[in-house]
């Protein structure tokens, strides 16, 4: 099933780096500081660099080059407190949230900002912090129904005068949440993202999801993720949700060193970590039945930024990226998730030399699918 192309502008978000160590895991300098006044100014710096959305990403112990991490929610809340039109989404696991508990916490940080808080529900992969926790780790598919249910329930408490929910994993009765989050037009609820790769992930996204957030990819990958999400949605029968891209953005001068910047990454790489790292998600997927788990074909040096980041190809010259995301955007992408080595100077650079060539060619883009695009998918 195709998906049509998107006539809004493309979308842009970017990683918050409020856990340490970085957006790769390298021991290449990374001029980037996962503390808050560093993350306050990227913030400012980011919304008037033309990007929409900035995440929050969840880490809840030390792990894997990430040493120390500020917790999503409040962190999310103080940079939406910091910034004027910036939406802010808030990663978070269920297991570890109840559904009406951050549903209170959601209307209330939506009512301070002006209706710019967002949430995105995490399925779980590191297994040891749920262990650690002494919560129980369930296997692939039953962490995805458990999301699925924390989303149901998400969505009555927020927009339901009498919310109620009979489930496997939560039973909600009766519950009444004043006051709800902000409403506007295409918005009556703060929005739901949610990632993920494998085939129960698509069906999930399909049936209950605002957007859904893919690792890196191809073209060949996401315009098998598209169609899947897609066809689910249909058997829902409900619009399919928007589609967010992870990239490792890599933009310089020449082609060269941009490569170069890559090169060097790879060879600088925390080999114990990325392993250890791999070790952890690949367990987390692999008892999907079909392989199609998060992180199950990634190789050493995709692992290496831990979303798949170098697979999108976001690396190169301005031209050559602006190229890359239009492309992207033809076959159906409306938003990209993007990472930087140094945010500060690398986010200015993007929003100042990168941008702009975007929107030229979004203007230029005919409203039917560009067969060009296509050939390359």
């Amino acid at each position: 099933m195709s998906v049509p192309p998107s006539s809004e502008p493309v979308r842009f978000a970017y990683w918050v780096p409020n856990v340490s160590g970085g957006l790769v895991t390298s021991r290449i300098e990374q001029r980037t500081d996962w503390g808050y006044d560093y993350n306050r100014e990227l913030a400012v710096l980011a919304e008037n660099s033309g990007f929409d959305y900035a995440l929050s990403q969840v880490r809840y112990m030390a792990s894997y080059g990430a040493e120390y991490q500020h917790e999503s929610t409040s962190f999310s809340l103080a940079l939406l407190l910091a910034t004027e039109r910036l939406k802010v989404i808030a990663a978070v696991h269920p297991g570890l949230w109840h559904p009406g508990v951050l549903a209170k916490l959601g209307a209330t940080a939506d009512h301070l900002s002006g209706g710019r808080f967002a949430v995105n529900v995490v399925s779980g992969w590191f297994k040891g912090e749920f262990t650690a926790l002494g919560e129980p780790w369930l296997e692939h598919d039953e962490r995805y129904r458990r999301s699925e249910e924390f989303i149901r329930a998400l969505r009555a408490i927020w927009t339901e005068d009498h919310a109620e929910l009979a489930g496997d994993f939560y039973r909600i009765r009766d519950f009444s949440l004043k006051p709800k989050p902000l409403g506007s037009p295409g918005r009556p609820h703060p929005e739901i993202f949610q990632g993920g790769n494998s085939t129960a992930a698509r069906a999930m996204a399909g049936r209950v999801s605002d957007w859904y957030f893919s690792n890196g990819r191809d073209f060949d990958g996401v315009t098998e993720q598209l169609g899947d999400i897609a066809a689910a949605a249909k058997l829902a029968g409900r619009p399919a949700p928007r589609f967010g891209l992870n990239g490792f953005l890599i933009a310089r001068d020449t082609e060269a060193e941009a490569r170069e910047v890559l090169r060097e990454i790879v060879a600088k790489a925390d080999t114990e970590a990325v392993h250890g790292f791999g070790a952890a998600v690949r367990q987390a997927g692999q008892s999907t039945a079909d392989g199609r788990g998060m992180w199950q074909d990634s190789s050493f040096e995709d692992l290496v930024q831990y979303n798949d980041g170098f697979r999108t190809g976001l690396i190169g010259t301005p031209e050559q990226i602006a190229e890359r995301i239009v492309a992207y955007k033809r076959l159906g992408v409306d938003l990209f998730l993007l990472g930087f080595l140094h945010y500060l100077e690398e986010v200015e650079y993007f929003g100042r030399r990168v941008l702009p060539l975007v929107r030229e060619l979004e203007a230029q883009t005919p409203a039917e699918p560009d067969p060009a695009a296509a050939a390359l998918a």
